[in-house]
């Protein structure tokens, strides 16, 4: 009869704190999981670089201002270090654009016919880099992008100027504060004629009013200068770079404190006093025979008498 071989029992294996066990345990796993750091910095690089991509494909992208038309709002000049603006791209999403936004659009067909596409690098690895610091906005954009400020809306009517060198919009002069003056000994606007804004389009114009080409000259001004909504990108929001100019873009609107204008006002002041003039001359003949009837009224009554 085979017996069985008697299993190792209990007594036969050394005491073991199941505390200590748990523990070994789990240091073990520790152990296995820890990785080099120089394996683990380019999986964090790639990871970070994968966010920030999602982020500005989809809720906001930093973009680099390379012109100087919105003086003194946002600073950018050629070849100069322009400002780096966080614009917010789910704005719109929720609400219409207003006037005194200041917005980054894609250029309509009308204003690009003149305009060329910013040039890259022949060199693959330069052009690469490029690229990539356009999406994150250390370099400019590869689509012809604007910023500019809203200044009216679909159905809108605006023109320029009253007496007083302001735009008008629906028979309204607009306040803008923001409005710069490359040269101060010339702050007179260009005028331009009515133009009534498409609804989904909008009127846009730069703060330095005389140094922009906006909606009042690209494509050939009037209707081919308004701009799609549905070409805006985003609304501009804070200035990230430099540091000494951090801070809010304004958005003033424009339209807030308007005032009622006669536009036909809008003419000299030489020219304004004609018809008072014209009047004057028309007038005098037809006091003087009032004057000659009167008295030969009298003169009759007192002979009858």
């Amino acid at each position: 009869m085979v017996e069985p071989v008697p299993s190792s029992s209990a007594e036969d294996e050394p005491e073991r704190d199941p505390d200590e066990g748990g523990k070994g345990k789990r240091r073990h796993r520790k152990r296995k999981k820890q990785r080099s750091f120089w394996v683990e910095l380019p999986i964090l690089i790639v990871v970070a670089l994968v966010l920030a991509f999602v982020f500005q494909q989809f809720f906001a992208r930093v973009y680099t201002i390379p012109s100087a038309s919105m003086e003194s709002t946002l600073h950018g000049c050629t070849g100069c270090y322009g400002d780096k603006v966080l614009v917010d791209k789910i704005t719109y999403d929720f609400t219409d654009p207003s006037p005194g936004d200041v917005v980054v659009f894609k250029g309509p067909d009308p204003w690009l016919e003149n305009e060329s596409p910013v040039q890259r690098s022949d060199n693959p690895v330069v052009r690469f880099f490029q690229n990539v610091g356009s999406v994150f906005g250390l370099a400019p954009p590869d689509e012809r992008d604007f910023v500019k400020r809203i200044i009216a809306t679909g159905g809108q009517t605006v023109q320029c100027c009253d007496a007083q060198n302001r735009v008008v919009v629906d028979g309204k002069a607009l306040n803008e504060p923001y409005i710069h003056w490359q040269d101060p000994s010339n702050q007179q606007q260009a005028s331009f004629d009515p133009v009534t804004v498409p609804e989904g389009d909008v009127w846009v114009m730069g703060d330095n009013r005389n140094d922009s080409c906006d909606s009042r000259c690209q494509g050939g001004g009037g209707l081919r200068g308004v701009v799609p909504v549905d070409n805006i990108i985003g609304k501009a929001r804070i200035i990230v770079l430099p540091p000494s100019r951090w801070g809010g873009v304004s958005d003033t609107n424009p339209q807030e404190n308007a005032q009622p204008v006669a536009l036909g006002l809008s003419a000299p002041e030489w020219q304004q006093g004609v018809p008072v003039g014209f009047g004057a001359v028309a007038a005098w003949p037809t006091v003087a025979l009032s004057r000659r009837l009167g008295s030969g009224l009298r003169g009759a009554v007192k002979r009858k008498r």
